[in-house]
């Protein structure tokens, strides 16, 4: 199992914009999709972006899509989440996943790491 590590969150002003990372190590060999999730306070985790390996695939929640881009660097196994005009509504704690498909990710279950929290002020 692959190990994976979210980075760079912070509090940022509604329409502001961050970078989310998320650098795997372990067992890549066997992660061919990435992807972030997010959980507010008080609800579920909910899917929000994931890209395959190769970069052709990638998805996107519906409520993030024109604002959110998911990016990969594969000589860093790392994923990134640009995340441009934030809402109050995206504030979140985001987390990594990943698996070997994007379907997969999206509806395998899972075990959650840190995470990163990502606060957007109104």
């Amino acid at each position: 199992q692959a190990q994976l590590v979210e980075s760079g969150g912070g509090l940022v002003q509604a329409g502001g914009s961050l970078r989310l990372s998320c650098a795997a190590s372990g067992r890549t060999f066997s992660v061919n999709a990435m992807g972030w999730f997010r959980q507010a306070p008080g609800k579920e985790h909910e899917f929000v972006a994931a890209i395959t390996w190769t970069g052709i695939s990638t998805s996107y929640a519906d409520s993030v899509k024109g604002r959110f881009t998911i990016s990969r660097d594969n000589a860093k196994n790392t994923v990134y989440l640009q995340m441009n005009s934030l809402k109050p509504e995206d504030t979140a704690v985001y987390y990594c996943a990943a698996d070997l498909t994007i379907l997969a990710l999206k509806t395998g279950r899972r075990s959650w790491g840190q995470g990163t929290r990502v606060t957007v002020s109104s």
